[in-house]
């Protein structure tokens, strides 16, 4: 969702982008072409196992051996810039962009006051850019955007066609996964609605995850049963690019997925925990589907429970699959018409 602010700078300045991320984020990297060079690290403020102590002063000096003339702190609204702006004056990056609510003084040299989520939320998208306009900086095109590379199409063809899916007919992707329990869509659910497509659309359903979701998507390929196809861990992030560029519809949670469908405008249909208001898709086509989080699984974050109490007071109950199938149709009905047009005119 920062990419098309690392766009903006890149095309405005005409600059080298070095992206600093975790392990995780690492794996997009070499998908989006505005990205030049990569430095990993699971920092201890961010949601990982962390670097020890020895291996922050390395990475200290890393970063400052590679000269930078300047760093731009990409952060959610939950989110504090501090430890990062601190890192990165200890490693003499001159000029030290970012939100923070308290004065960082010269922490951040170039600060901006973060008003959200108190006066207002953006989506995270535009909250980035912003960040980016403050020193001019514009993209020409706003949108997500990811590279699909060499024989990474051709994999896929490969393994759809190993699986018995014929890669020239469309399918539709379920991705059940999720990272954090509370943004979970009931495995049950998943099936019920799976049953449905299966029954209105005779198409392929390829149910999707990671490898360590392999059981899960095949607990609900086997209870959806004929059409249904459990092929989490069988693709890369390239391979899962092309899969996702070429489905029908993608049906997800609100997890990494939405956000690559996006990029490609996949239609999407997004079972939506209400967890983070501004991390929808982004200028894409979508449609959310809401539901609570359990309130035994809310977040201890004072800042994401002020928005809870805010945005979130009734209780949403699951999105009954009937509504999928019904939300599904849309998208298959509407990537009907354009294909009868660009087809007849």
């Amino acid at each position: 969702m920062s990419s098309p602010a690392f766009r903006a700078l890149k095309e405005t300045f005409g600059c080298r982008i070095t992206l600093l991320t975790s392990r995780a984020g690492s794996l997009i990297a070499p998908y989006l072409e505005c990205v030049d060079d990569v430095i990993v690290a699971d920092l201890p403020w961010v949601r990982t196992s962390g670097e020890s102590a020895g291996a922050l002063m390395s990475l200290v000096e890393d970063i400052r051996s590679r000269n930078f003339e300047a760093a731009v702190i990409f952060t959610v609204y939950s989110q504090s810039s501090l430890p990062a702006a601190m890192l990165l004056s200890m490693a003499g990056v001159p000029v030290r962009v970012a939100y923070a609510r308290e004065n960082p003084y010269d922490l951040i040299n170039r600060w901006i006051p973060d008003r959200e989520p108190y006066d207002h939320i953006l989506h995270q998208v535009r909250r980035d850019l912003d960040l980016v306009f403050s020193l001019g900086a514009r993209p020409a095109d706003e949108r997500l955007k990811l590279r699909i590379k060499d024989g990474d199409q051709e994999n896929v063809q490969d393994e759809l066609g190993r699986l018995g899916v014929d890669p020239r007919t469309p399918y539709i992707i379920l991705h059940p996964g999720v990272s954090e329990v509370k943004r979970e869509y009931p495995a049950d659910l998943w099936i019920a609605a799976g049953k449905l497509l299966a029954q209105k659309y005779r198409l392929p359903l390829l149910v999707t995850g990671s490898t360590s979701e392999s059981a899960l998507a095949g607990r609900i390929a086997d209870g959806i049963g004929q059409g249904a196809l459990a092929v989490a861990g069988n693709f890369s992030i390239g391979e899962f690019i092309c899969l996702i560029d070429h489905a029908s519809c993608v049906v997800s949670v609100n997890t990494a997925t939405i956000h690559i469908a996006a990029a490609r405008q996949t239609p999407a249909v997004v079972l939506y925990a209400q967890t983070n208001p501004q991390h929808t898709p982004w200028q894409s086509p979508h449609q959310i589907l809401p539901f609570s989080v359990p309130a035994g699984l809310k977040s201890s974050n004072t800042i994401i429970g002020y928005v809870n109490g805010k945005l979130y007071q009734g209780k949403v109950p699951y999105p009954h699959p009937k509504q999928v199938l019904l939300a599904v149709g849309k998208w298959i009905a509407h990537l009907s018409d354009r294909l009868f047009r660009e087809t007849y005119g």
